[in-house]
C-alpha cells in the first residue's frame, strides 16, 4: 500500500494523518509518479484550516518531484524513468506515490538534483511569473518585497541580482536580514524594529517604489501601499498574515495605485507556458545564479511539525518532505 498524509477535518497541524491509500494504475492521459520529494509551502496551511476549502476527507500539497512509473494511453512526452517535478494538480503531494495528469508533468534537467527541484516547483514558479509576468521586470529598478528570507524570497533574492534589480527585502530578525543578503538581498529592513514604509523612502529618496510584493497580508498592507509611487503595483501574493481587505478609495488617495492578486494557474496554463517558464529558472539554475536547497527536511510521517515549525516563522528557505 502506497502512503499519504490525508485530513479528514479542518484544524492546526494535529490533524495531518499518516494513511495507507490505493494506488491504481494510470489511466487516459495521467502518469504514475513516485516521489522523491515533496515540497511544504505556506499555502499547505491555508487547505488544512479551512481558508481555502477542500472536501473533506482529501490529501494535502502541490508539489514534489520523483521518477515516473508508468503512463496511460495517450501519454506521448512523458515516460517510465523519466525524472519529473510538478505543481498544479489536485491536492495531495504529501504521499510515496501518486496518479497525476500528465500534462501538468515537468521534465527535470541533468544537473539539477532532486533535492534541489524540489524547492523550486512552486516556489521558483512562483519568483517567475511574480518577476517576469505579473510585473515584468526588466533590471535597472528599486523593488519592495517581503519576506525576503522565506522560501519564495531567498530564491527572489537571487533572481533581482541576477536581473540587475535593487531588491529592498523585509525580514523579522537580524539573522533572517544576514541570510537575505546573502542571497543577494540589496537592503533589507528588519520589521521588528524598523518602520518599512519610513525606511524604503529613505532608500529611495524619497520616491518609493514602483512595486511591493507582498505575501504576509493585513499586517503590511498599509506599509506596502506608503512605500509605493503614484500609479505604483501592489501585488498582494499571499496572505500569511490574514485576508487584505482594500477601500477602493484610499488606493486613489495613496496615488492612485494598482493592485493585483494573480494566481499560479492563470500564469502557468497552457503547459507550453509552464514549460516556457520552468525552463528560464532551470537555465539559471545551470547558470549558477539562483542556488537552492532545502533548509528543513522531515520524514512524510512528520508533516505536522513541518506545518508546525513554518506557522511558527522558525524556518528560512525550503522545506521539504521525505518520504
Amino acid at each position: 500500500m502506497a502512503k499519504a498524509i490525508r485530513f479528514h477535518e479542518t484544524g492546526g497541524p494535529e490533524v495531518l494523518r499518516l494513511e495507507d491509500v490505493n494506488v491504481g494504475e494510470p489511466g487516459p492521459g495521467q502518469a504514475r509518479v513516485r516521489h522523491s520529494h515533496v515540497a511544504v509551502n505556506f499555502i499547505d496551511t491555508y487547505f488544512r484550516t479551512g481558508r481555502y476549502p477542500l472536501a473533506l476527507p482529501n490529501g494535502l500539497g502541490s508539489d514534489a518531484v520523483g521518477v515516473v512509473e508508468a503512463v496511460g494511453a495517450g501519454v506521448t512526452d512523458i515516460q517510465p524513468g523519466d525524472r519529473v517535478g510538478y505543481l498544479l494538480g489536485p491536492q495531495g503531494a504529501y504521499s510515496d506515490v501518486r496518479v497525476m495528469p500528465a500534462d501538468v508533468l515537468i521534465p527535470l534537467p541533468d544537473g539539477v538534483a532532486d533535492t534541489t527541484a524540489a524547492t523550486l516547483m512552486m516556489k521558483g514558479m512562483t519568483a517567475q511569473y511574480l518577476f517576469r509576468q505579473v510585473f515584468p521586470l526588466k533590471g535597472g529598478e528599486t523593488i519592495l518585497y517581503h519576506a525576503a528570507a522565506g522560501g519564495v524570497g531567498l530564491i527572489a533574492c537571487q533572481w533581482a541580482k541576477a536581473l540587475g534589480v535593487r531588491m529592498i527585502g523585509t525580514v523579522s530578525t537580524d539573522e533572517k536580514a544576514a541570510i537575505a543578503k546573502a542571497n543577494g538581498c540589496a537592503e533589507v529592513i528588519v520589521t521588528s524594529r524598523e518602520d518599512i514604509a519610513r525606511r524604503v523612502r529613505e532608500l529611495t529618496d524619497g520616491k518609493g517604489v514602483p512595486v511591493v510584493y507582498d505575501s504576509v497580508g493585513k499586517d503590511t498592507l498599509m506599509a506596502s501601499l506608503d512605500s509605493l509611487q503614484p500609479r505604483g503595483t501592489l501585488v498582494s501574493n499571499g496572505t500569511s498574515s490574514g485576508p487584505v481587505v482594500i477601500d477602493t478609495t484610499l488606493l486613489a488617495v495613496k496615488g492612485s495605485i494598482w493592485v493585483t492578486r494573480p494566481a499560479m494557474i492563470h500564469y502557468a496554463t497552457p503547459r507550453s507556458h509552464m514549460l516556457a517558464m520552468a525552463k528560464e529558472l532551470f537555465d539559471l539554475v545551470l547558470a549558477g545564479k539562483i542556488r537552492s536547497e532545502p533548509s528543513r527536511t522531515y520524514a512524510l510521517a512528520d508533516a505536522a511539525d513541518a506545518h508546525r515549525a513554518l506557522e511558527s516563522r522558525q524556518t528560512t528557505g525550503a522545506t521539504v518532505l521525505v518520504p
